[in-house]
């Protein structure tokens, strides 16, 4: 048990390092002054960079299942030191591109393995019951870890451009150190019919099989975007509104402090009144969060942001512990990597309409055109997901 333990610690603190990412504060302004790239192009770079996470999510979680958890976030440690390293040299587009693309594999290798990993070692020691806790713990960590780097960013920048990107691959370079040194459960691996037949065998058992791991992948896609539109629309909006420049680096590590404080009271919310409660509760987030940043102008109107990064905070760990419990060991990360390749490809699909529309009637106009879009889609999804999971009683809080 004290391997298990140690395991768990070092995922709170890859947790940690992974989203202390000194750039993203300032990753804008250094690709328009220091690289020269327009907007045009920057958006261009999201673009691919969505594209490459779609076409790497689920390969990347079937290789996970077949190499082992511990091994693939080494892999994702070293191939990000290697991205973040190609900035301190870039000087074109066709540099920075490459770099993103490094980046987004790295992401992609991420993505599932680091809860796989989380669930089984769990799992080893019949402790399923507290994968909550802890994966609230390790979202508490890595929001912590991004309000972090975003307080210290831009003084970073001011002083010298290129130093955040290289604390940067020393960031990655402690996460390689830490995987390198986590033990990796024994676990089932499935019998080995080819790459393809396995992958569509498992794609079948999420979406077609299993009915409620289908619901519980599909809703909590859609709660996803409910949450992920804001953080590219909340900086411009803010801006209209007036607020000022000192105040956007204090904004977001108060909306990632705010997703770490409630992914580590997920668990025991969720615990004390249910999931179907907590379903209710996030439609009432997002619809609370986005007609206030589609009706209240002024410098007070972001804080209804903090609504959805609330509602972001108390969704992961709850939706995670769902999914996991419907999740084989022999396909547990592929499973994962599906249902964050359901996400990035909703989100890949209208994140580019969204930003049309938002350019054509504004941000606030664009906030309550999706709040009329998820009025319409979500409340359907929740109740084919109440439909699907077992009917629950109300439970005593873990400690």
């Amino acid at each position: 048990m004290n391997s298990s333990h140690s395991t768990i610690i070092k995922l709170y603190a890859f947790s940690f390092l992974q989203m202390m990412l000194f750039p993203m504060a300032i990753i804008t302004l250094f690709w328009k002054d220091h690289i020269g790239l327009s907007l045009t192009q920057i958006l261009l770079l999201q673009g691919i960079l969505s594209v490459v996470m779609v076409l790497m999510e689920y390969p990347s979680g079937y290789i996970s299942d077949r190499i082992g958890y511990r091994v693939s976030l080494s892999l994702a440690a070293l191939v990000g030191m290697i991205g973040w390293a190609i900035y301190t040299v870039a000087a074109t587009f066709t540099h920075v591109m490459v770099a993103e693309i490094l980046l987004g594999i790295s992401l992609a290798f991420i993505s599932g393995s680091d809860s796989a990993l989380l669930y089984e070692t769990l799992k080893q020691h019949g402790a399923e019951q507290e994968y909550a806790r802890h994966q609230g713990r390790m979202s508490g960590y890595a929001q912590g870890g991004e309000a972090l780097g975003a307080i210290f960013a831009g003084a970073l920048y001011a002083y010298a451009p290129l130093l955040p990107f290289i604390l940067q691959i020393g960031v990655w370079f402690l996460a390689l150190l830490l995987t390198r040194s986590m033990i990796e459960p024994p676990r089932e691996i499935a019998p080995h019919a080819g790459h393809l037949a396995e992958a569509v065998r498992t794609a079948r058992y999420a979406f077609v099989e299993n009915k409620p791991l289908r619901y519980t992948i599909v809703l909590n896609s859609f709660l996803g975007l409910a949450s992920f539109y804001p953080v590219w629309l909340i900086q411009p909006y803010m801006q209209h509104a007036g607020v000022p420049l000192t105040w956007f680096g204090p904004v977001w590590s108060g909306a990632n402090l705010t997703v770490a404080f409630f992914s580590l009271t997920s668990h025991r919310v969720s615990s004390l009144f249910g999931d179907r409660f907590m379903v209710i509760l996030f439609l009432a987030l997002i619809g609370v969060g986005y007609v206030g940043l589609g009706t209240v102008g002024g410098m007070g109107g972001f804080l209804f942001y903090y609504l959805l990064t609330t509602m972001r905070g108390l969704r992961g760990p709850m939706m995670l512990t769902i999914t996991q419990k419907e999740c084989p060991s022999a396909n547990r990360a592929g499973i994962l990597s599906l249902q964050s390749l359901c996400f990035r490809l909703l989100f890949v699909c209208t994140g580019p309409l969204v930003g049309m529309l938002a350019d054509r009637i504004g941000i606030r106009g664009a906030f309550l055109y999706l709040l009329l879009g998820f009025v319409i889609v979500l409340p359907p999804l929740a109740w084919l997901f109440f439909r699907s999971i077992p009917q629950e009683k109300v439970r005593d809080v873990t400690v």
